[in-house]
């Protein structure tokens, strides 16, 4: 069930009316059922994997908590991580590694049969798993108390705003709000449905039609020159944050109508100044799942510059495998590795030349800004590219230099998406600037002039119509 479809709608306002209309004690029950039916859209079978995380993981920090000896909970901790990421290794990783493992084998030249396991991605079950294991290494860590009612907390990792593409919460922020009796608030709804409508314009109207340009264009790399393939990466860069960030907009603005509140996460991440920055700014609730549960534990910047170096270079990995089973993949996620040594040995130079006060000159920010853009849009390109020979041959012909500018199936499709490009980069800097409200922020517009945007945003969407493009982040 997409958002950016009416059966969403429909389905929400009918969820809305009967969950505000039940009394607090069954409101739980009544959400749990609501999220597994919006799940088992997809299939009732992948409802039974993501019920099985949650029973394991729930049971599992009950026995962590009571556990009497460190031993104890090391044993039922263990048990919570192997048998959670288990399926997610089987359903996404298995096909990878053997792929590899064959390739390996035929480079060394070792005959391997190639065998491909006849296996469907569950949708979301990379946010469901590393939402319901949070719960287990926090538990671990006790730094939250135990949960008592399995039906609370298995409406906490299947809570439908969020599911199939997070935010990725915490249990700490979540499942704690389930004790709270919310009551229906009109300010509070239409705060929910303004930043609904400004995800969805950002889906349909922005990232489905900077879509037809860029998938065009990467799915067959070969037949286009040096300027298409540079639109074409230009054009994914906006369509990828505007279709995640639509969803995240989306599942946030959901979840405020029904009077949850959901982390944030995206602020801006193409307006950053830095590439740690950008990660601070981008899919946030990834970003600090991996800074709290992997780069910390394995020592975070507390240690030797080499195994800092390491730490650094496994969180990198590890976040461009968690997009996919695919070489691209982990290359993007070694690229900003890369960009972030680079940029900590130069922010290092600058201090010991003196040039602390040219690193706040309002001229050195705006060119850092260009700079981290045009890198973060080059590292697109392996994460977009069908292959790794796909992506090679993208930046080769990029950096030719030669051919014509192909302006799409329809020129005014394509100019259409370069003004929406324009249009996005206008309120950013609003935004940015403190003019127009991120998320539920007040704004300096007056009332009018916001209420005039939010009827423009609606009209556009009408004229483009509801899609039933998938999200890009599904496939995650």
């Amino acid at each position: 069930m997409l958002f950016n479809s009416w059966q969403y709608v429909f389905f929400f306002l009918v969820v809305l009316v009967i969950y505000f209309s039940l009394k607090h004690k069954w409101r739980i029950h009544f959400l749990l059922i609501a999220s597994y039916i919006f799940y088992s859209v997809w299939s009732w079978k992948f409802a039974l994997l993501m019920f099985g995380v949650s029973v394991l993981n729930f049971f599992c920090g009950k026995k962590i908590f009571y556990a009497a000896t460190k031993k104890g909970k090391q044993k039922w901790f263990a048990t919570a991580l192997m048998f959670s990421l288990l399926p997610l290794f089987y359903f996404k990783y298995a096909n990878f590694f053997i792929d590899s493992f064959s390739n390996l084998a035929s480079f060394f030249d070792v005959h391997a049969n190639k065998y491909t396991l006849n296996v469907i991605l569950p949708v979301g079950i990379s946010f469901f798993t590393f939402q319901a294991l949070s719960y287990s290494i926090d538990i671990y860590r006790n730094r939250v108390g135990v949960e008592t009612s399995l039906v609370r907390f298995t409406t906490y990792v299947a809570f439908f705003p969020q599911l199939v593409a997070g935010p990725i919460e915490r249990s700490t922020n979540l499942l704690q709000q389930f004790y709270e009796e919310h009551e229906f608030d009109i300010k509070r709804f239409v705060e929910g449905a303004k930043l609904f409508i400004w995800g969805l314009f950002k889906k349909i109207v922005i990232a489905d039609r900077l879509s037809v340009y860029s998938d065009s264009v990467f799915n067959n790399p070969e037949a286009h020159s040096s300027p298409t393939l540079i639109v074409a990466t230009v054009f994914f860069t906006f369509q990828i944050y505007c279709d995640f960030s639509g969803y995240s907009d989306m599942a946030i603005g959901s979840a405020r109508m029904l009077g949850f509140r959901l982390m944030q996460n995206f602020n801006l991440p193409y307006l950053s100044i830095s590439i740690g920055e950008f990660w601070k700014r981008w899919h946030i609730s990834l970003s600090t799942w991996f800074s709290d549960y992997v780069y910390i534990p394995l020592g975070g910047n507390r240690v030797s510059i080499s195994r800092w170096v390491f730490n650094i270079l496994v969180v990198f990995l590890l976040s461009g495998l968690w997009h996919g089973a695919n070489w691209t993949f982990v290359i993007w996620g070694a690229l900003h590795a890369f960009y972030y040594f680079i940029e900590f040995i130069g922010k290092k130079t600058l201090v010991l030349i003196g040039a602390e006060d040219v690193m706040k000159k309002g001229y050195y920010k705006f060119f850092k800004i260009i700079i981290v853009f045009i890198l973060v849009c080059f590292a697109w390109i392996f994460f977009r590219a069908n292959s790794v020979s796909d992506a090679f041959l993208i930046i080769t012909k990029i950096v030719s230099f030669s051919g014509q500018l192909w302006t799409g199936g329809s020129s005014v499709t394509t100019l259409l998406s370069v003004l929406l490009i324009l249009f996005l980069i206008g309120v950013q800097i609003l935004q940015f600037n403190n003019k127009v409200s991120i998320y539920f922020s007040k704004t300096q517009l007056p009332s009018y002039v916001e209420w005039l945007s939010y009827a423009f945003l609606l009209i556009t969407i009408a004229l483009f119509g509801m899609s039933s493009n998938a999200f890009i982040y599904f496939q995650f």
